[in-house]
């Protein structure tokens, strides 16, 4: 079965980040993409000529020519859309954060249970070259016990930095980044964090942050990010009782599409970071290259459709996105009352 999905959004999101990989999956179709501006709309109908172009969500429903969506729209705008497709039984995969706050998600995950439909979360740097080369990393045992890791991502990017109460780079970036701390480090039993903030045109937002996290099984992460401090990095380490593994890989899967290329075009090349940047692991054996996996946001619109026609969890089922949230609550809690907040 191959799953026909409509893009609710064409910005940035819905044109770099969902559509090449929705029409890089073989279990796909990109059948219809919601854009309401001239701009988008135009440039919908350029990039997926055979596409229906719908201006609205309830028109594309219906439709009825979708089995899934994908909401890639503003923040504010998610809950209701989500909601909406939900009530109607269509999968949805909703771009992250996909509520204000953790009690929200919950409230929203229920919702969805009951109407026993699939609902995933965008958390697709899972698929990230740096952090699926570290799954592997610990899947090895080499590191053995592991007690600490430390990530980091700096982007030179301030023009995309979200300004005002309802933007910052906590829940735009620290989504992300929350995530992979969780993936690679299990549930979080506290957090202690401090957020560092700018005057934005709409106002103060955070634009950076440093994270303290207890993870359940006692290991402990670093975890920071900034968009206005003119640093470009993604630095990971990881520290287990054999030795540590290290890494500083580049966005090899952004740096590539920013280049026009496509991961349908050669899915088999995509994703490896080059020789020179490989991580190095380091044990009393000795210090060695580990060689780059695969990177390829593709995987996570495999593992969706394989759920929509299954009736599996998919990659990242709303429980998982909860988690993060419950997460970043603790962390805007912990900075504004100068505290360590227990999960």
């Amino acid at each position: 079965m191959v799953v026909r999905i409509g893009l609710v959004g064409y910005g940035v999101g819905g044109r770099l980040f969902h559509a090449p990989y929705i029409t890089a999956s073989k279990e796909c179709e990109l059948v219809a993409i919601v854009a309401r501006s001239d701009k988008a709309v135009a440039a919908a109908r350029a990039d997926h000529p055979d596409a229906t172009i719908a201006p609205s969500l309830t028109a594309l429903l219906d439709a009825g020519i979708v089995d899934a969506v994908v909401i890639s729209t503003p923040p504010e705008t998610r809950r209701d859309l989500v909601l909406e497709a939900i009530d109607r039984g269509v999968a949805v995969v909703a771009d992250k954060p996909f509520a204000p706050s953790g009690d929200e998600a919950q409230l929203l995950a229920d919702h969805t249970r009951e109407r026993g439909v699939l609902l995933n979360v965008f958390h697709n740097r899972r698929f990230d070259t740096d952090i699926v080369t570290a799954r592997r990393v610990l899947a090895s045992g080499r590191l053995g016990v592991v007690r600490g890791l430390d990530l980091r991502m700096d982007q030179d990017d301030p023009s995309t930095l979200e300004g005002g109460p309802t933007g910052g780079l906590l829940r735009d970036l620290g989504s992300h980044v929350i995530d992979q701390t969780l993936l690679l480090m299990g549930p979080a039993r506290s957090v202690s964090a401090h957020l560092r903030r700018a005057e934005t045109p709409q106002g103060p937002t955070d634009a950076g942050f440093s994270i303290g996290i207890e993870h359940e099984s006692g290991a402990c992460s670093r975890v920071s990010a900034s968009k206005i401090d003119h640093l470009l990095s993604k630095e990971l380490r990881l520290y287990g009782e054999s030795g540590s593994y290290v890494s500083d890989y580049t966005d090899v899967q952004f740096d590539a599409l920013r280049r026009g290329i496509r991961p349908a075009d050669d899915r088999g090349s995509w994703g490896y970071e080059e020789p020179g940047r490989w991580g190095m692991l380091r044990t009393a054996d000795g210090v060695e290259a580990v060689p780059s996996s695969q990177g390829d946001y593709t995987r996570y619109y495999d593992e969706f459709a394989d759920a929509v026609a299954s009736g599996g969890r998919g990659p990242v089922p709303a429980e998982e996105g909860i988690a993060v949230l419950r997460v970043l609550d603790a962390v805007a809690a912990s900075d504004r009352e100068h505290r360590t907040i227990a999960l």
